[in-house]
């Protein structure tokens, strides 16, 4: 009588009878089939994504000098990675910790910029993972091994997003001094962020005391690496820390607001180290006399050029992919796979509010001080610096994921019969993906033909100037190769103010440069 009644139960559970409840209605998706649909789709778009930056990452090999290259690169071979810290501290801009990893990268000749682009985004991916998954605990839920998928899924498209979704993608990605100075920061900001979630939930005083000290340390870096993600991301840690005060009861203890005060003194040190090192004193007296900042007409052409970049960002609908793969992880996130076992969230919903929402008015704020610093350094065109975006494209592509994920877990949760429906709307999500990923595939057939094609040229004439340096030559001739929008010699009709070609000659140990 048992193990009938036990297989009658199997059967009611199977056909729909008692036991199985709506789950087992004719016509209906079993929760097994959604739980299998939802990977796969996240696997589609993760080996999408992915085939776009391993492109990027191949092109790596045929990344070749041009513009400040030439200059990175003879100093670190003549002068050692100490050199070239000391001469960017005395002479250039005082960016020490940027000058530290250029000597590092350019250390062994061009090697070190080629791998460059694949390390960036490795050590990116998995650090994006891993803050998903402290995302699925800030959402009281528990990372479950099927939601990697969607967790890979969605840090491979924000990063085909930021690579390929703006007007200079070999800068963002190839070209060594930018992604040194506004591609490595979101990295290193990132592992910092996350070595503060690990170290802040050791019970151990010790090892929390270390995260304080590393945040403070890794301020310092930053702060003498990138300035414009100096300004974005301590906008960020600076409100964070304001919304962690243990008065407002938001917080439970004091941790949080004292990383938070321990990464932006480390800022403000290393922002200061720089403003007042001799070489920024320099760069700062060769430039005219203008208006002052806080002019009503320089406020006024800072807010004109930072609408002109918001234009130029908003034309690349592109970026709407990222809240697109989001919603597929929130649909992860109400699968039954995806739920805590009736946990409630660690954060109070006034805290998880806030901080969810914090990233809009820290994007706008921080990207107008970008837009600052640009107008200030280079005039009324420093705003097309593309590259420095970077900082606050980042977070903006991740909160649109993050509200993408809410909406997805939020709509799951609401539609009757949502296993039902889940299915359609993760395959709906999934092709809405697929099509902002097609989007960008111009822009990689450009950067893959612009690449390679400088890099032939580029590797015939190096052969022949050096085989004229050989017989003694002391004046060679140099055909400038165009790529990335970057600058290469004779940009100025005046040879002694052309400081790419003082660069190409001692690189080539020659005297003197001439056009081909």
């Amino acid at each position: 009588m048992r193990t009938a009644a036990t297989e009658g139960e199997r059967a009611d559970r199977t056909e729909g009878g008692p036991e199985g409840g709506k789950e087992g209605r004719p016509g209906t998706r079993p929760p097994g089939a959604l739980r299998g649909l939802l990977p796969a789709v996240a696997a589609i778009l993760a080996v999408a994504a992915g085939g776009l930056i391993a492109v990027g990452c191949f092109l790596g090999l045929y990344v070749r000098p041009t513009s400040d290259d030439w200059c990175v690169a003879w100093k670190a071979r003549d002068l050692g990675v100490g050199g070239i810290t000391a001469d960017f501290y005395t002479t250039q801009n005082g960016r020490i910790a940027n000058a530290l990893l250029s000597g590092i990268i350019y250390g062994d000749g061009l090697a070190g910029p080629k791998v460059l682009p694949t390390v960036i985004a490795v050590t990116f991916t998995a650090g994006l993972v891993l803050l998903g998954r402290e995302f699925i605990r800030f959402r009281g839920g528990t990372p479950r091994p099927s939601a990697l998928p969607a967790l890979v899924a969605c840090a491979l498209v924000v990063q085909a997003l930021l690579y390929y979704g703006g007007p200079r993608s070999y800068q963002v990605l190839l070209w060594a001094p930018a992604t040194i100075s506004h591609t490595i920061p979101s990295v290193i900001g990132l592992w910092t962020l996350l070595l503060g979630i690990r170290t802040a939930r050791s019970p151990r005083p010790g090892a929390r005391r270390a995260g304080l000290a590393s945040a403070l340390l890794a301020g310092c870096v930053l702060g003498t690496l990138s300035e414009p993600f100096a300004l974005v991301s301590g906008l960020l840690a600076a409100a964070a820390g304001l919304l962690a005060l243990p008065r407002l009861r938001l917080a439970r203890t004091w941790h949080p607001f004292t990383w938070c005060l321990c990464y932006c003194s480390g800022l403000v040190c290393g922002l200061v180290v720089l403003y007042t090192s001799p070489g920024a004193r320099w760069r700062r007296a060769q430039q005219p006399a203008k208006e002052s900042l806080l002019s009503a007409g320089e406020l006024g052409g800072t807010a004109g050029d930072w609408l002109r970049m918001w234009d130029a960002i908003a034309g690349q609908w592109a970026h709407l992919g990222a809240a697109a793969v989001g919603v597929l992880l929130g649909l992860c996130l109400a699968a039954p796979a995806g739920r805590g076992r009736g946990r409630r969230a660690p954060v109070p919903r006034k805290t998880a509010l806030a901080l969810l929402l914090l990233p809009v008015p820290v994007v706008a704020l921080g990207s107008f001080a970008v837009v600052v610093g640009l107008r200030s350094g280079y005039g009324p065109s420093g705003w097309t610096y593309a590259r420095t975006w970077t900082s606050h494209l980042v977070l903006m592509d991740l909160a649109l994921c993050a509200y993408g994920a809410l909406l997805g877990q939020w709509a799951a949760g609401r539609l009757p019969a949502r296993r039902r429906h889940t299915g359609p709307a993760a395959v709906g999500a999934g092709v809405l993906v697929l099509v902002t990923l097609a989007a960008l595939v111009p822009s990689v057939q450009r950067l893959t033909t612009d690449t390679v094609t400088h890099a032939v040229a580029w590797d015939a004439q190096d052969s022949r100037i050096r085989a004229e340096s050989a017989r003694g030559a002391r004046d060679v001739g140099y055909r400038p190769l165009y790529t990335g929008g970057l600058a290469e010699p004779f940009f100025t009709s005046a040879y002694a103010r052309d400081w790419v070609a003082a660069c190409v000659s001692r690189w080539y140990g020659v005297d003197r440069i001439h056009r081909r």
